[in-house]
């Protein structure tokens, strides 16, 4: 059987980066591993397996460039009115969301939110195809 396991990401601030996570998405640390030049941190959420890995590196001091390949994240949440919400509070600028319908039918209804080394991630409503 096959799983997938987690989505690493490059950040350059672990506190700033963890407390993103934990107050805009309720992830929370589940595991730490330090070492010379980096440290990996995992982040989950207390329903899922999947995690997300932040690995800091620890001579960087430059914002990562995050080219022109990079798509999103995404989140699937039961209230989307209250993620926005939440995201407002915790001073992250949500983008608006956005009620996609491109032939009539609701594809999605979701909006962004960018972490703070720029990395995107997208917050879509459970339902449809993302229940």
């Amino acid at each position: 059987m096959t799983k997938l396991a987690h989505s690493m990401i490059r950040v350059l601030n672990e506190a700033v980066s963890v407390q993103f996570y934990h107050d805009t998405f309720g992830l929370e640390v589940v595991d730490r591993l330090d070492f010379e030049s980096f440290t990996l941190i995992y982040l989950a959420l207390p329903t899922s397996t999947f995690e997300l890995e932040l690995t800091v590196n620890k001579t960087r001091d430059a914002p990562y460039d995050l080219g022109d390949g990079y798509g999103h994240l995404a989140v699937v949440v039961d209230d989307l009115e209250d993620a926005h919400a939440t995201a407002t509070k915790a001073d992250t600028s949500p983008g608006d969301i956005v009620d996609f319908r491109p032939d009539g039918e609701r594809v999605a209804k979701f909006f962004f939110v960018r972490d703070p080394d720029g990395y995107q991630i997208e917050v879509i409503e459970k339902g449809g195809r993302f229940a």
